[in-house]
């Protein structure tokens, strides 16, 4: 690491600063050091500091305040909150003041330099030029202020090492903002492991998430790395997070806080270092009222909350599931081009689909009294087809796009539903 990096370390404990000098030392940093707000604001106005580290309780004030100023007057230094061991409440606080991470005391020296590497890869100015951007983010389509907001947020955000908490309805792209979120941040190069915390039984969740040791349960017939171990270095993606059970929330929490785990069967616990991003159609607050969801864990995940704007308003989506569709995928299609073009609002409404009106005069109402069923006819298959179309679609988006289920609450096997998909041309 080339030593014109600088960083300033704010700590009114001695022992502390000499730690972190002599750590961020070795990495190879040129260190600068403060006992309180005044000197740390004294050295701010005259120096450029790649990275500083501050404490949360100084005796001038609060580490919550450099935090704020630093986001403010010196965007491009990336700030991270030493806490006392278990102020998480502390710790979550400074992140939404806009801290790029945080470590707590007695400082762990290999997440301390995972941290302080992640820190001054956002402003290394030697690094080769940018490469162009990534396929996720070019896939963020539209020129509505929404996305317009939504773009510009989830670069700000990629500079955090906070947890972020996408919300959005189904279908809305909270996979894709989360890959883009890791694509644009200092962790693009580790891994990014997308977890959907409803489809692992509930009996396997501490092992996938943790991993285990050989032996450990019956089938343990190796050492398995679990889904944080697989996200070292990079993110760890928790698509429908409020399906997790709450026995698994409280480890869940336990090893963001701490930032290890414990594999299943292991006597000792493994550092991990990961950024959660996490995700759900659901009401989280709704679910924290009820019971259902950890206040705790809550707070701790949404630090950033994202909001995915949809692409269809309620409106339209009941305008489309009432019509027929004569020129089937070819005119949806045409449908939804004029509507995006046409559209002067955030998301598109009933009335820029622009859908043909059915005929209401009484030659159309004679003409439909008559009509004539016989083999060669279509009209009623069509009808039929339709109503079917509706029915599983509604199903589908009620359970989730789980088949299984939804085939169960149309009472119809689920070798039925798969036939009628692919006959109706939803497979």
């Amino acid at each position: 690491m080339n030593v014109t990096h600088s960083a300033l370390v704010v700590d009114d404990e001695r022992d502390i600063r000499e730690l972190l000098v002599l750590t961020l030392g070795r990495m190879g940093l040129r260190i600068s050091t403060a006992a309180n707000l005044a000197e740390a604001r004294e050295l701010l106005a005259s120096n450029s500091f790649d990275l500083c580290l501050t404490d949360m309780r100084l005796p001038d004030g609060n580490g919550i305040e450099l935090v704020t100023e630093i986001a403010r007057d010196h965007p491009r230094t990336p700030v991270a909150m030493i806490t006392a061991f278990g102020s998480m409440d502390l710790a979550v606080e400074a992140l939404k003041a806009g801290a790029f991470d945080f470590v707590s005391k007695p400082v762990d020296i290999a997440v301390l330099r995972g941290m302080v590497k992640h820190a001054l890869e956002l402003n290394n100015s030697e690094r080769a030029a940018p490469p162009a951007p990534p396929e996720s983010a070019s896939r963020l389509l539209g020129d509505s202020q929404a996305m317009a907001d939504l773009r510009a947020t989830i670069a700000k955000v990629a500079r955090s090492q906070a947890p972020v908490y996408i919300v959005g309805e189904s279908g809305v792209g909270k996979e894709l903002v989360a890959r883009t979120i890791h694509d644009q941040g200092a962790r693009a190069a580790g891994p990014f492991i997308p977890v959907n915390c409803g489809a692992i039984p509930g009996e396997l969740m501490e092992s996938e998430f943790f991993g285990h040791k050989k032996g450990s349960f019956t089938g343990a017939h190796a050492d398995k790395p679990g889904l944080f171990q697989a996200a070292h270095g990079g993110t760890l993606f928790l698509d429908e997070v409020a399906e997790l059970p709450l026995q698994m929330q409280v480890k869940l929490l336990r090893a963001i806080q701490e930032k290890s785990v414990r594999p299943v069967g292991a006597a000792t616990e493994v550092p991990v270092d990961v950024r959660i991003l996490s995700a759900t159609h659901k009401d989280l607050s709704t679910l924290v009222q009820d019971g259902r969801f950890r206040h705790d864990l809550y707070y701790r995940i949404n630090v950033i909350e994202l909001r995915v704007p949809p692409l269809l308003s309620p409106s339209a989506l009941d305008a489309l599931a009432g019509y027929a569709f004569p020129g089937n995928v070819r005119e949806l299609e045409n449908v939804l081009e004029r509507a995006l073009a046409l559209a002067d609002g955030d998301s598109i409404g009933a009335s820029d689909l622009r859908l043909p009106t059915p005929r209401t005069d009484a030659s159309a109402a004679s003409e439909e009294a008559v009509v004539d069923i016989e083999p060669g006819n279509a009209a009623l298959p069509s009808y039929i087809e339709q109503m079917e179309r509706a029915a599983i679609q509604k199903a589908l988006e009620e359970n989730r796009w789980n088949r299984t289920r939804t085939a169960a609450q149309l009472g119809i096997t689920f070798r039925a539903l798969r036939y009628k998909l692919k006959k109706l041309g939803m497979d």
